[in-house]
């Protein structure tokens, strides 16, 4: 059954060029993964710290291997000390 994941990134502003950074390769590399049928990253209007991910996964096996992959555990090591807060991630299936 096919993930949908949106993933809400609110960076501190002196980071925010880095954090876009490291969203940008991630968004290079995941879009080269097997189970990955979208991956689109967005920046707030209003809010440029604000970056927002909405990705489509064939399954959740795929998606597990994905949250395994170096790059996504570079941005890991971002998330204390570069963002305003956690990363808020939902998971959901098209009802």
């Amino acid at each position: 059954m096919k993930i949908y994941l949106t993933a809400i990134i609110k960076a501190k502003e002196e980071y925010r060029t880095e954090v876009l950074k490291t969203l940008q390769n991630m968004v290079g590399e995941t879009r080269k993964e097997e189970a990955c049928e979208l991956y689109s990253l967005h920046q707030g209007i209003e809010d440029q710290n604000q970056f927002v991910f909405y990705e489509i996964w064939k399954n959740e096996e795929g998606l597990a291997l994905h949250n395994q992959q170096p790059y996504i555990r570079a941005f890991g090591a971002l998330v204390d000390e570069k963002l305003q807060e956690k990363p808020q991630i939902y998971t959901t299936h098209i009802i």
